[in-house]
């Protein structure tokens, strides 16, 4: 059997692998639907909570289902004593955020009884956890102690906190919540195909977890947000926006933060984090670099339909995540690690829904390698 005949898909193109209710994604329209619900209006509307308790469980969360299951986060937000050491073992070594964040993941259940936990209570914690890690393994790398996290506040507002140890103002808070709710969730990736076929495979939502870490970790996969933000910040000033750009496209370099492999229109998380930036940055932050990003950006766009007539290639969901993230007063090595934050709830809800189908993920592979081959003792090699 030949690579062709066999129906061979490189990279699984085109290949469906699952059935989901947790999003939608329609690269020729441009539009991600998660959960039932428009990407521009859940992550806009809902908090972090409402977003994670719908993807998981099919509704959003009444009042007293919504008070119930912010309470158990912040119950589970405090890290093992364990997973504290380990982090700090690890900032002596100065790694990347992303490194930590997938070394101490699968640590985050030692203070659990998994045989005799609930996979809810589980998967409260990993999500409850993960912001912490993060917060705790950026302060140790500063040389600053780690910020215990504060239940009274909400999620979003909480991982500010644990950041910087200042109560986050409201649009700051807005911010994030839209930025997590906007990346929960998208389709079949490959962090979230990673974490189905572990969990397929009936082993625990930890290791699912981490293995989805391990794939987001990727350049590939969870992107680099940073270098787009760095293209606004080299041009400075509007004026140079179009000369810059157009030297990049003369050499025949890529513009971060535009095209997209499955958007073939603009892609509709921009849209969303475009409109969260402006309003978090017109109530609390610097205007005048958000003006400068939108100058640069449909310079771009001018110019890739000039350089690249009929490709279409428009604003990803990496150049206002960078916008935002900054904003924030996240540094560079915390964006990749605040995505998975926010994806870990759609990385959950898929492993509950794998786990309903009971099906173990199994694709076969063609042989291409050589047959008949005649064994040689080591003398005669």
């Amino acid at each position: 059997m030949t690579a062709e005949s066999s129906g061979y898909k490189p990279g699984l193109e085109g290949v469906v692998a699952a059935e989901t209710r947790l999003s939608s994604v329609d690269g020729q329209k441009g539009e991600l639907i998660i959960a039932g619900f428009p990407v521009e209006e859940l992550a806009s509307h809902a908090s972090f909570e409402e977003t994670s308790y719908l993807l998981w469980y099919d509704h959003l969360p009444t009042q007293s289902e919504l008070a119930a299951f912010k309470q158990a986060l912040a119950a589970k937000r405090a890290l093992p004593a364990a997973t504290l050491q380990l982090l700090q073992s690890v900032a002596e070594h100065k790694l990347p955020a992303m490194n930590a964040l997938r070394i101490a993941a699968g640590t985050l259940d030692l203070d659990l009884d998994v045989a005799q936990t609930s996979i809810d209570e589980q998967a409260q914690t990993l999500t409850a956890r993960i912001p912490t890690v993060v917060a705790a393994y950026w302060r140790l790398r500063q040389g600053q102690e780690p910020i215990a996290p504060k239940p009274e506040l909400d999620h979003a507002a909480n991982y500010l906190y644990m950041l910087t140890g200042e109560i986050p103002s409201a649009a700051r808070v807005r911010g994030m919540e839209t930025y997590l709710n906007t990346v929960s969730d998208h389709g079949l990736n490959a962090s979230t195909f990673a974490a189905r076929v572990i969990i397929a495979t009936k082993s625990d939502l930890t290791s699912a977890i981490v293995g989805a870490i391990g794939a987001l970790k990727g350049p590939l996969h969870g992107g680099a947000p940073g270098p787009a933000l760095d293209m606004v910040f080299e041009i400075g000033d509007a004026s140079r926006a179009e000369p810059f750009l157009r030297a990049k496209l003369e050499k025949g370099e890529r513009l971060m933060g535009f095209g997209h492999r499955v958007y073939k229109v603009r892609d509709p998380r921009a849209d969303v984090l475009s409109a969260a930036a402006e309003k978090m940055f017109q109530a609390d932050g610097d205007m005048a670099l958000y003006t400068l990003a939108k100058q640069v950006e449909s310079t771009a766009i001018k110019l890739l339909e000039e350089y690249k007539p009929g490709r279409n290639l428009q604003t990803n969901v990496e150049f206002f995540t960078a916008l935002l993230l900054h904003g924030l007063g996240l540094e560079t090595d915390l964006f990749t690690p605040t995505f998975a934050a926010g994806r870990v709830a759609g990385w959950i809800g898929h492993c509950f829904e794998q786990e309903r189908t009971g099906r173990l993920i199994r694709p076969q592979s063609v042989y291409i390698g050589e047959h008949n081959r005649q064994w040689t003792s080591i003398e005669q090699r």
